[in-house]
């Protein structure tokens, strides 16, 4: 019970980080492009494989932290939901380009932050 009211609160935490990045990058950048998103998806990916890596490679990180971060916090922050939203919307609006880059920038950037977490991570590991 104890471990499922920190994933609890690790997600509230990871939700609430979300909506501040949004709300930054909106102010920041405009809502013509989903910045917020793209922004926590490619934080979200590196942190994820980082947290992965050491948890399950070293004894950095416990099992209850790796949980409590990957799926509370990460869980949280992450927003596939919101990028097909977003995606979708872009597609709906005939905003072809912009879809074509939001799509393209998601995924390319998070299999890039992806690999990055890892490859650091394997830094701590040594």
């Amino acid at each position: 019970m104890e471990r499922f009211l920190w994933v609890c609160l690790a997600g509230a935490l990871g939700t609430g980080t979300r909506y501040l990045v949004s709300e930054w990058s909106n102010r920041a950048f405009g809502q013509a492009f989903p910045v917020g998103t793209l922004i926590v998806n490619v934080v979200g990916c590196f942190a994820i494989a980082l947290v992965m890596f050491l948890a399950l490679e070293t004894a950095l990180v416990s099992p209850t932290l790796r949980v409590v971060l990957t799926t509370g916090f990460m869980g949280g922050l992450t927003t596939y939901s919101a990028f097909n939203y977003e995606t979708t919307k872009l597609l709906q609006a005939r905003a072809y380009g912009t879809a074509a880059l939001s799509f393209s920038l998601t995924t390319g950037l998070c299999l890039l932050a992806g690999f990055l977490g890892f490859v650091v991570a394997r830094r701590f590991a040594n």
